[in-house]
């Protein structure tokens, strides 16, 4: 068949326009005429060379439109030019076939950065439907405008622009600039450490040192005078260090009475002024000393000023930014450009996120090292969260809590157990129906107290039918 009587597809268009050209280079003979008629059948335009020099000719003449080339070959290891390639061509996809198919072949691939690396032998049809993913356009006008977005928002201290980060950017304000001691609470992950050296950046105290000790990992208080007391405890540890600077005092609701004592003592010790003291909790530390697992003495020097930290599911309207800002930094890595589309961002806004910003920093991370594909989509965002085994609960978007918002989390719960226990689901539907209509009519009775000709008014059914539907449920 005649190249011009194909009838191409607009994903299988190069660069001018005309059918994409995809250069292949591997020493077998027979592998190169398999790719070549299989790529030509598809649409494709094909040089094959059996050498990697001539490969490298090509690409420094800005001929093709994606490489395809095995490792090893007659003039060396194609590892040797893929820097050049990359240098030359930052943009050109290119994918890495071969028969030794371990993992430091696959590590040198992605670290030489390459597109995709396939271990032979491989299917053609996937092969093809990978190549044609490498060839679609990432979107300039896309790209440009998620780019200069994440850029600005980098410049930022924090990200977020829903009304309970304002809530926590108005405290900030007010108690960056004094030198009293603020204790931040929130779940694992929700950024306090962020917002702890914001506020020391934003004081006088920004030119000073500042600090992280995360107590909780200490045991042993004789080990946290060390720290601030010096190994001999004679001097040179943080109480000399970080004179006019920010300690923050890290998972203080996870210490031991024992150390809460201790914390206590060096707290005390600290001249005023000398080092400002700030404190993480990641639970409720009123909780705590309700329940007398936290010292009374201690909860009031530390919680002078609390600021709590909204959880990432009830900052929905910020799950945006915040993955555009991840995928971008990631993008820096040598994983390519990639964007993520509105689909992916409404599908990520479905999830609770108990592990809150850190767990959605390393989703998009996740997904631009181990995503092959150009663009983001809702897809390739629901697989990744499934094979986590984070199920969907009801996200606290700060408009939801609808019914058809928990019965969609429901529905996303049932299927991942399923997947995940290896059964097969039949009558769904019925199932459900069943699961909301029960209670329906249960509730709708007792709020008749009974009555099945008001309680068929209120339901909007025939009495027949709903008594029928009571008898199905036994609760005639």
């Amino acid at each position: 068949m005649s190249l011009n009587n194909v009838n191409y597809n607009n994903d299988i268009r190069g660069t001018k326009g005309t059918a994409s050209t995809i250069l292949i280079a591997d020493d077998d003979a027979s592998i190169r005429t398999v790719l070549s008629q299989a790529l030509a059948r598809a649409g494709f335009q094909v040089r094959s060379t059996s050498n990697a020099s001539t490969l490298w000719k090509w690409v420094k003449d800005q001929e093709g439109d994606l490489v395809l080339t095995d490792v090893v070959m007659p003039d060396g290891s194609v590892f040797d030019f893929l820097p050049k390639i990359r240098m030359e061509r930052p943009k050109l996809p290119i994918i890495v076939m071969s028969a030794q198919s371990n993992l430091l072949t696959a590590v040198s691939a992605a670290e030489q950065g390459a597109y995709e690396y396939l271990p032979k032998p491989f299917d053609l049809d996937k092969m093809i439907d990978l190549i044609k993913r490498a060839l679609e356009p990432v979107g300039e006008h896309r790209a440009v405008v998620q780019k200069r977005k994440a850029q600005v928002d980098e410049g930022l201290p924090l990200i977020g622009r829903s009304n309970s980060m304002q809530e926590v950017y108005r405290s900030l304000s007010r108690v960056a600039p004094s030198d009293l001691t603020v204790l931040l609470e929130g779940e694992v992950g929700v950024g306090k450490k962020l917002i702890a050296r914001t506020i020391h950046d934003y004081s006088n105290r920004k030119t000073a040192p500042f600090r992280t000790i995360n107590v909780a990992g200490f045991t042993n208080p004789f080990d946290l005078d060390k720290v601030f007391y010096g190994k001999n405890l004679q001097g040179g540890g943080l109480i000399d260090e970080m004179r006019g600077g920010t300690i923050l005092l890290d998972c203080v609701s996870d210490t031991t009475s024992e150390m809460q004592s201790r914390i206590l003592g060096i707290i005390s010790d600290l001249e005023a002024g000398d080092i400002r003291i700030i404190a993480s909790s990641n639970d409720s530390l009123r909780a705590k000393l309700a329940a007398g697992e936290f010292r009374a003495d201690l909860f009031h020097i530390l919680n002078v000023i609390s600021i709590s930290v909204p959880p990432l599911r009830e900052r929905v309207s910020d799950i945006g930014d915040l993955a555009r800002l991840f995928l971008t930094r990631a993008s820096r890595l040598g994983n390519g450009e990639k964007i993520i589309d509105k689909s992916a961002i409404e599908e990520l806004e479905q999830w609770s996120w108990p592990g809150n910003v850190r767990e959605l920093e390393n989703l998009m991370y996740r997904l631009c090292v181990l995503n092959s594909q150009n663009v983001i989509n809702a897809s390739t965002v629901a697989n990744a969260l499934v094979e986590a085994k984070i199920i969907p609960v009801a996200a606290s978007k700060e408009q939801d809590g609808d019914l058809q918002s928990m019965v969609k989390n429901t529905i996303s719960s049932i299927l991942l157990n399923a997947k995940n226990e290896g059964k097969n689901i039949h009558d769904l539907h019925s199932n459900i129906i069943r699961s909301v209509e029960k209670p329906l009519f249960e509730m709708t009775l007792k709020e008749t107290r009974g009555n099945q000709i008001k309680a068929a008014e209120l339901l909007g059914l025939n009495r027949n039918t709903l008594r029928k539907r009571l008898s199905d449920f036994g609760l005639n």
